[in-house]
């Protein structure tokens, strides 16, 4: 949907998991093994990606100021769960939160949204307003005041819509 780069580190994650679903056409890639395996999901934890998808897309959705789209469990609630660690390099001292279990796509994305919490950035992760559309996008604007994933697709149908019910 969007012409917009993918979002910076570990966000761009978070990003490709929630624009696996295309509202506008009902189009998943979860639905195929290739759209899984690109993200590490097995079949058996296809409930849970969906879970955690539709709850970062409430919590994306938030971050523009938008109410939820559905309801969804607390991201919190499910991150809660995502065993994480803190490794610490031995040779220069720096340490990272990284996922217990490299694979299990909960723990991948709660260290995503830690260390985007930690730098600042989480909360420009953000979610399109078009009911539509919904698209996950990273707000680079200098304000972080961006509402729609693509100022010539969504931005442009609701900026008509608005000129529309003007004249009428």
């Amino acid at each position: 949907m969007s012409e917009r780069s993918p979002a910076p580190g570990g966000l761009a994650l978070v990003e490709a998991l929630v624009n696996t679903l295309d509202l506008e056409s009902g189009a998943d890639t979860l639905d195929t093994p290739e759209g899984r395996a690109r993200l590490g999901i097995t079949e058996a934890g296809l409930p849970a990606a969906r879970d955690l998808r539709e709850s970062l897309r409430a919590t994306l959705l938030a971050h523009a100021g938008h109410p939820p789209h559905r309801e969804v469990t607390p991201l919190g609630e499910l991150l809660a769960h995502a065993p994480l660690y803190l490794a610490v390099d031995p040779l220069d001292g720096s340490a990272t939160l990284t996922p217990a279990d490299a694979a299990p796509l909960l723990s991948r994305i709660a260290a995503a949204v830690a260390t985007s919490l930690a730098e600042g950035a989480w909360t420009r992760l953000k979610a399109c307003e078009a009911d539509t559309c919904h698209w996950a996008y990273y707000d680079r604007s200098p304000a972080g005041r961006g509402r729609w994933c693509s100022m010539q697709v969504c931005g442009a149908r609701a900026k008509m819509r608005r000129y529309r019910a003007k004249d009428t």
